[in-house]
């Protein structure tokens, strides 16, 4: 294994303030890829490729991607959730490249659910 460089160490220190920004609530949209084995297996990495793809070239930096274990509906995945501020949770179901970006595009840029991609809005409640 290569040693690490001045830049890794850059990175991996960008990366971690980006990840106690969602903690502290500094930023606008948090999207979670959920890759459990199942997500894996129905292609949720492609489906990260495109996001990440999609972040870079539209040069959203107040997003924070993170990933998750299954979302408990193996049969719908790939599953995406979408959180916008002041919004609640939306999860997108059977993604893929395609659908990724439509989503980015006109959810997390616009502010418009997909519809046709979304399986629920809101919060799941134990009660």
């Amino acid at each position: 294994m290569a040693k690490l460089t001045i830049d890794d160490l850059k990175k991996i220190k960008d990366n971690y303030k980006a990840t106690m920004t969602v903690r502290d609530g500094g930023s606008r949209a948090k999207v979670t890829v959920h890759m459990g084995t199942c997500g894996i297996t129905a292609g949720a990495r492609k489906v990260m490729e495109a996001l990440l793809d999609e972040i870079s070239k539209n040069n959203i930096t107040d997003t924070i991607v993170t990933t998750s274990g299954c979302a408990g509906f193996c049969s719908k995945e790939p599953m995406v959730t979408v959180e916008l501020l002041g919004s609640s949770p939306v999860k997108y179901i059977t993604m893929d490249e395609d659908k990724m970006r439509k989503v980015v595009k006109e959810h997390l840029l616009g502010g418009k659910i997909v519809e046709d991609c979304a399986l629920v809005a809101g919060n799941e409640s134990s009660y």
